[in-house]
């Protein structure tokens, strides 16, 4: 049966998520070429992102799916998916050198397919090796040199590989070279529960996950640095079934010069807005007035004809009836916006109280650095800061929650964050229609 969401308020009974490994210890050798934001403790981010599954499963009785246990317990039970493991694993293995070592290395790499677990077929794909082998003088006298190339170090952030819409799964195709591999392995993964996919995005096309928020009878897609306007195309023609789309154009802060660009502060649209219920949403209201969006109406199946109104997110989302609990820049920097709503008006968010420091000091390092892109953002984080201090409200210790009903479970995620990203973005809703 079809992995089906109809709305990012639905009850949650199956997400699949990733908990980082060795490849998060290669994106921390230089956190920015890897798109995280800072460096951060491995080992506490691997202790937070079990608390998350924990609360998950424990709190919520969701039926937790790990990809990568999922995928080596199919594996070592089922000849046919441990060969096709194998056989995905093995063309990411690169040999360079000495003709005969590197004859040699694939022989041994051949002869012991059998040998060798699962495990190591998975990490493989991972870490994308490539082995450099040269030969000197004398018995085994072999420099080895081992290179991971792109490593998957955001796989972690399970939500943009795909997006579960109301016909089934969309499977990505990322905008950025350090996360192009990854769909394979969440294809793996839907291939390997017989979970069909509805539409697969193609070059030139890119669309991420985060990019997509469904509302039952309509839908948003952001475009933008991750996801663009083929990516949109393919999405609406293959993927959705909703009455109307709304296309969100990626906004830039006014406090960024306009000369200026950080792409990565709002990269995904879930970054900076969010649906808590069936009535209420959260967002950032500068960047909400700042998103254009553009109007789809669904004519036939796979057929959207786009709309002459022009609005912003934030008159669009007030006009179908949504209710926005507005979010500091602060807030939304620290993640706010970046919760899982596990049911209607019931959201697992970041304790953003135990984020704004981190924060306002890697704005202080990038206003440093330079003054003219950060420097008034800074000013304002810093006086969203004291404002939020004063009044005790900082997300989702706000009494607009509680005016709101909305029941939060906060959840301290300060190293996992690290990787440029909160619990929505960690998670990857599969819906309330799915069967093994």
């Amino acid at each position: 049966m079809k992995a089906k969401i109809n709305a990012e308020w639905d009850n949650l009974r199956k997400v699949a998520v990733h908990s980082p490994g060795i490849e998060m210890y290669f994106g921390l050798l230089d956190p920015f070429a890897s798109l995280y934001e800072r460096s951060f403790s491995m080992k506490e981010a691997i202790r937070e992102h079990e608390l998350l599954t924990y609360t998950l499963k424990h709190e919520f009785k969701i039926d937790i799916i790990p990809l990568k246990e999922t995928i080596l317990n199919k594996a070592d039970k089922s000849p046919l998916i441990r060969e096709k493991l194998i056989n995905l694993a093995i063309e990411k293995i690169s040999y360079t050198g000495d003709v005969d070592e590197v004859k040699y290395a694939k022989y041994e790499a051949g002869k012991n397919r059998n040998v060798l677990d699962s495990n190591y077929y998975f990490n493989t794909l991972l870490l994308n090796p490539q082995v450099e082998l040269e030969s000197g003088v004398g018995t085994r006298m072999i420099q080895l040199n081992v290179t991971e190339n792109e490593p998957l170090s955001n796989l972690y952030f399970i939500r943009d590989q795909q997006a579960v819409t109301d016909m089934g799964i969309i499977l990505s195709r990322m905008s950025k070279p350090q996360r192009k591999r990854e769909p394979e392995l969440t294809k793996f993964l839907w291939n390997t529960l017989n979970i069909p996919i509805a539409c697969e995005i193609k070059k030139p096309g890119t669309f991420e996950g985060g990019d997509f928020i469904p509302m039952n009878e309509f839908a948003l897609v952001g475009v933008g640095d991750r996801t663009d306007m083929f990516g949109v195309e393919q999405v609406l023609k293959f993927g959705l079934g909703y009455s109307e789309v709304g296309v969100v154009h990626q906004p830039k802060h006014p406090l960024i010069p306009h000369n200026k660009t950080d792409s990565m502060m709002n990269m995904h649209l879930d970054t900076y807005f969010n649906v808590a219920s069936d009535g209420v949403v959260v967002g950032c209201e500068i960047l909400l007035k700042n998103a254009q969006v553009e109007i789809y109406q669904k004519e036939s199946r796979g057929n959207y004809i786009k709309s002459d109104d022009h609005t912003n997110l934030y008159d669009y989302i007030v006009s179908k009836g949504f209710e926005i609990i507005d979010i500091t820049t602060l807030e939304y920097l620290a993640y706010a916006s970046n919760f899982l709503c596990v049911k209607n008006g019931t959201i697992v968010a970041v304790e953003v109280d135990r984020m704004v420091k981190d924060v306002i000091n890697n704005l202080i390092d990038k206003a440093a650095l330079d003054p003219e892109t950060y420097g008034n953002l800074l000013k304002q984080v810093k006086k969203d800061y004291n404002i939020l201090r004063c009044e005790g409200q900082f997300f989702p210790h706000k009494k607009e929650i509680y005016q709101h009903d909305i029941d939060a479970f906060p959840l301290n995620l300060i190293n996992l964050t690290g990787g440029y990203g909160g619990a929505h973005c960690m998670t990857c809703a599969i819906g309330i229609n799915y069967q093994d």
